[in-house]
């Protein structure tokens, strides 16, 4: 069971990474839609940015501390998110995908500590 429980931490890992780089890079333009819609200013949209790369690049290291600090950032994000969405009052449908990457980034947290 432990071998699947590593598998699965690091197909998930390239998974968050790579939605994560595929939103913030090649689908930027709704990323602006999105934040312009919200009314929330550009400097947190790229601090946000920056920050969602930063911590999806970390969870590729080999080094357990970084994972855990990529992995905890995303969540600490995706927490962010999914409140922000709901002061807004969205549909679930705009914010399942932050829901989805909170899921995973906390088992990623989970199974590396």
């Amino acid at each position: 069971m432990d071998h699947i429980i590593i598998n699965l931490v690091e197909a998930l890992k390239v998974i968050a990474s790579v939605a994560i780089f595929f939103v913030w890079v090649v689908r930027y333009d709704n990323i602006k839609n999105e934040f312009e819609e919200y009314r929330l200013p550009t400097w947190t949209r790229d601090l946000v940015g920056i920050l969602k790369i930063s911590f999806a690049a970390m969870l590729q290291f080999s080094n357990q501390d970084l994972v855990k600090i990529g992995a905890l950032g995303i969540s600490l994000l995706m927490c962010a998110a999914v409140i922000t969405h709901l002061k807004l009052k969205s549909n679930f449908r705009k914010y399942i995908a932050s829901v989805a990457m909170l899921m995973i980034s906390c088992f990623i947290l989970f199974y590396t500590v």
